[in-house]
């Protein structure tokens, strides 16, 4: 697999403490870097504003796909690359995960959450095999990860859920994570050859 774009799930809100803003601004500017197509909800707010004002300033490609109903209160950046309004945050969902080859976790509250919750359901059900990477900048995800856990712990989830995301310390990990993703793709294609 190619890791040519990286979906972006992250809070419309900034959170209570600085190092997201900042854990924002270096996975926009890396992904730039590593020209990686940032996928994103398309909002100017929060921590996804973030993210992709860091992407275009480090000169990345950026789209973002936002459900028409959020247009207020998310505020659309018509500055991205490519914006796409949809119907419904269903057709969102399904947008985002069409065009990226992995999906990044900052930090972010309830649809964060259901973003996450709903590609790794899609993982298990064998639907895609795209890396989910959740970055726990300062510990944010601890209490998510726990529940994960739990779900195994009681019988609740299979054990091999474990293995439906990686669970990384920051913004410098993931980008690495993605980095031997796109190595270990291109070690494959030469053996096939």
């Amino acid at each position: 697999m190619t890791i040519a774009a990286a979906a972006v799930f992250c809070g419309s809100r900034h959170g209570a403490l600085p190092v997201f803003g900042e854990a924002a601004r270096a996975m926009g500017a890396g992904l730039a870097q590593r020209q990686i197509h940032l996928v994103y909800g398309g909002g100017a707010v929060g921590l996804m504003g973030v993210v992709a004002e860091a992407a275009l300033e480090a000169g990345g490609k950026v789209s973002g796909i936002i459900p028409s109903f959020l247009h207020d209160r998310e505020v659309m950046n018509d500055r991205v690359t490519d914006l796409i309004v949809t119907d419904s945050m269903h057709e969102r969902k399904r947008l985002m995960f069409a065009q990226a080859d992995a999906f990044l976790i900052l930090p972010g509250g309830l649809g964060t959450f259901d973003e996450l919750m709903e590609i790794m359901t899609w993982r298990q059900l064998a639907l895609h095999d795209k890396p989910i990477v959740i970055v726990n900048v300062a510990d944010w995800a601890k209490h998510v990860i726990a529940a994960l856990e739990a779900a195994v712990e009681q019988g609740l989830a299979d054990p091999s859920a474990r293995h439906l995301y990686e669970v990384v310390p920051g913004v410098e990990e993931a980008l690495e994570f993605l980095e031997s993703e796109k190595k270990r793709d291109e070690i494959a294609q030469t053996d096939r050859l």
